[in-house]
């Protein structure tokens, strides 16, 4: 599961001052994206934690694996065996550091794409159009030209000038299918939540609900996923939406129960 120092914007599924579904089982949904978020932070501050402890350990390993190096000189000058053991030494030294180094290597690349994908401010050089439809046309044009980075920076941006704006709501499914299509839940189901919330009557709604429960499905949450898809089933019988909706279900109760329950 994707980590980062910065804290994980699923939290702000809760900060939307409402509900993230309309129904009564919205509230028994919040209870759990509120676990899901305390558990998803607990595991955020263990790693990073744990990288931050072990990253003066590899610079130690480093540094007596490069003694190691500097004394090849001198072994070189000693009897045939001595050297043998010696150039031995080295290899192993070499191949535990990197081990180590390319493990830690990961898990800090997945810390700093995280941190980047939140904290980042790219775009900044990107001139802003003043009329709105002008603006959301730009993020659009970066977007498709797989610039996400500067895409979701201007899909933002949208939002805090343009907040109640119907455009604003397109922005942020936007934003959340960019982070759907990477598999990175945790930062979509906020934006999902925040265009069920704030702009109900968007075509994109029902499917907004779609990809949450696919959402709650990839993060080991069935009984969430089940219940935005029912809402799907419930409120839009007939669109389209509802047959991916029931095939989510479908797909719930296909997958074996949690430990723990029959």
């Amino acid at each position: 599961m994707r980590v980062a120092r910065a804290a994980l914007s699923i939290g702000a599924v809760l900060a939307l001052g409402g509900c993230f579904y309309s129904s009564e089982a919205g509230k028994n949904l919040e209870t759990r994206v509120d676990k899901l978020d305390k558990d998803l932070r607990t595991e955020q501050k263990a790693m990073a934690d744990k990288v931050d402890q072990q990253l003066p350990r590899i610079d130690q390993k480093i540094a007596e694996v490069t003694k190691a190096l500097d004394s090849l000189d001198q072994a070189s000058r000693r009897s045939g065996a001595d050297t043998s053991v010696q150039l031995q030494k080295v290899i192993e030294d070499l191949a535990v550091l990197r081990g180590q180094v390319e493990a830690y290597t990961h898990n800090l690349d997945a810390l700093q794409d995280r941190a980047a994908a939140v904290d980042k401010k790219s775009g900044d050089d990107v001139q802003r159009p003043t009329d709105k439809k002008e603006f959301f046309a730009l993020a659009q044009s970066k977007a498709k030209s797989g610039d996400l980075q500067t895409a979701r920076v201007l899909y933002q941006d949208f939002i805090r000038k343009w907040p109640k704006d119907d455009l604003a709501g397109d922005a942020h499914f936007a934003l959340a299918e960019s982070y759907y299509a990477q598999d990175n839940c945790p930062d979509a189901l906020p934006e999902y939540g925040q265009l069920i919330k704030s702009f109900g009557k968007s075509k994109s709604v029902p499917l907004a609900y779609v990809r949450s429960g696919d959402c709650f499905a990839r993060l080991k949450n069935p009984e969430a996923a089940r219940l935005a898809y029912e809402q799907v089933v419930k409120d839009y019988p007939k669109a389209p939406e509802a047959k991916l909706a029931q095939k989510g279900l479908a797909g719930l109760k296909k997958s074996p129960p949690p430990k723990g329950k029959k």
